[in-house]
């Protein structure tokens, strides 16, 4: 993926933070976003030190647009990519740039004009209070904002929602897709940057990664804002690619976070909840076709042997998720991670 950057970087005199504000820098990636990110830049308020205008090989040329309407504007920066890399490679550019130019925070932004440039204080103040390394928008949190959301987004973002609380382990977030987050500088340079997905599964494979950290993440109420514009997730992604990235994010996740880095009981009860579940279903199986096959009735013994496993294994596999939904990460991590800015 090359990338250069069309407008020079700013002065060594503007990573300084004035006071203890922190440096901000919002990321935006953009395709095919012409007609709305002149006012998506317009609505970013001065306490935002740099925006990164990241132009991922858009057809209808917004880098362009954007400096020709903000070369006044120091802090505006338009990076291109020579071929599209997707909004998850157009925002890890954007980290990227904002980490070489020592931003504290960093939000993302995307450039459709869907979310509101004015709530980035709101965004951002968990992480400058110290109560979370990374924030997101929650478009589901004020109802009466939904009757602008389409049917169709509700209901796939609802059933989303339920599979990322189970491959993220952040049983207390919703709406997972929403690409309006911040996240401290900290966070960021321990993140696998390389590993992270490219494409629309970006913002859930983020929270995966995160989790795997045990970063405090934390949801902000955001109103949902839908005009004109069309959605470039597909159907085939929706119901058959997402499903699946998050079944291996969830093994992933499991093997991670109870085997390799821990052991505790709820590992015990994972492993033996399944064992048995699965002996049982197996079991009852064979018997049921030989029984079947010499038109026989199963004992009560046999019938007892089948389904006590599956019984017992149940509560476990229950004792296991009741445990992992009160594992949340609960103590942020990015005061107590090395400041390892140049």
């Amino acid at each position: 993926m090359a990338a250069n950057v069309a407008v020079e970087n700013a002065d060594e005199s503007d990573t300084e933070v004035s006071g203890n504000r922190p440096r901000l820098a919002v990321v935006i990636p953009c395709y095919r976003v012409s007609q709305q990110i002149l006012s998506v830049i317009r609505g970013i308020g001065p306490d935002v030190s740099l925006i990164y205008c990241i132009d991922d090989a858009c057809p209808d040329g917004s880098g362009q647009v954007v400096e020709q309407h903000f070369q006044n504007d120091s802090r505006v920066h338009v990076v291109r990519h020579e071929t599209n890399a997707g909004v998850g490679g157009a925002v890890v550019t954007g980290y990227l740039q904002a980490l070489r130019e020592r931003a504290e925070i960093i939000i993302k932004l995307d450039g459709d004009g869907q979310m509101d440039p004015a709530e980035i204080e709101l965004l951002i103040r968990p992480i400058v209070e110290g109560r979370a390394d990374y924030a997101k928008g929650n478009r589901f949190w004020r109802l009466e904002g939904l009757r602008s959301m389409p049917w169709v987004r509700l209901i796939g973002s609802a059933g989303m929602s339920f599979l990322s609380k189970l491959s993220t382990g952040y049983w207390n977030l919703f709406d997972p897709a929403n690409g309006f987050t911040a996240i401290h500088a900290n966070v960021v340079r321990e993140l696998p940057l390389g590993k992270l997905s490219r494409r629309y599964f970006f913002e859930s494979d983020m929270l995966f990664r995160l989790n795997t950290l045990q970063a405090v993440v934390v949801d902000v109420p955001m109103m949902a804002r839908y005009a004109d514009e069309t959605s470039g997730l597909n159907v085939w992604n929706a119901l058959v690619a997402f499903p699946l990235y998050h079944a291996r994010n969830f093994v992933k996740r499991l093997f991670y976070n109870y085997f390799l880095r821990n052991f505790t009981f709820a590992s015990i009860s994972l492993v033996a909840g399944a064992v048995m579940v699965l002996f049982g279903f197996v079991f009852g199986a064979i018997q049921w076709t030989n029984l079947a096959r010499n038109r026989e009735f199963a004992s009560s013994g046999t019938v007892m042997l089948a389904a006590l496993p599956v019984i017992l294994g149940v509560q476990l596999l229950l004792s296991f998720v009741s445990s992992d939904m009160t594992n949340v990460p609960r103590d942020p991590i990015h005061n107590r991670l090395p400041d390892r800015r140049d």
